[in-house]
């Protein structure tokens, strides 16, 4: 099924929750100025291991990276595979750069903003992983077409798997985990 229903996040076309928290530090400040913009994904057009790191290499995409923490782990851990995260809240793509930094990754490519749009510019079959880890679970009814495991999302992230390629959700919410395990089961 891939039918997007009116509310989920590809029709909502929006963020939703805080963008920045506490003021950064300023080596974090200092990080967003000048490393970002050599580590950002491009704005516009395709988003291509080739584009992005000069060659073909698998390709992992973390939906949501919160400080990075999970991906500078499997950006150091495999060095020959491209990482690219997507993150809407400006401390966390701070802390991310904090550690591409210390660890010297340079398979490392951050975008802040809203994941769907990036995600939308990779071809399809193109991702080994896509990892969707903790993800907000929204846990009022009302506010359940927020979340990112509903049916567009879902069908995005499916296109964009290579074949043999791994989605990897995560949560700790039990509600959340139910509507997920019925989401994916339809794809």
């Amino acid at each position: 099924m891939t039918a997007n229903k009116p509310g989920d996040p590809l029709t909502l076309n929006r963020l939703y929750g805080r963008s920045v928290g506490k003021p950064l530090r300023k080596g974090q400040q200092e990080l967003v100025e000048n490393l970002l913009p050599q580590i950002a994904v491009p704005l516009e057009g395709q988003v291509t291991a080739e584009r992005m790191f000069g060659f073909d290499k698998p390709l992992h995409f973390e939906i949501g990276f919160g400080g990075g923490e999970h991906m500078a782990q499997r950006a150091d851990m495999l060095p020959d595979h491209g990482f690219i995260g997507a993150e809407p809240f400006l401390n966390g793509v701070a802390q991310a750069l904090v550690q591409v930094k210390d660890q010297h990754l340079g398979n490392v490519r951050l975008h802040h903003g809203d994941a769907l749009e990036v995600l939308a510019r990779v071809p399809n079959g193109a991702l080994s992983f896509v990892y969707l880890l903790h993800p907000d679970p929204w846990p009022k009814a009302r506010h359940a077409k927020r979340r990112m495991m509903n049916d567009g999302p879902v069908a995005l992230i499916a296109s964009k798997l290579r074949p043999g390629g791994e989605f990897r959700f995560g949560t700790d919410h039990p509600v959340y985990l139910r509507h997920a395990l019925m989401v994916m089961q339809r794809f």
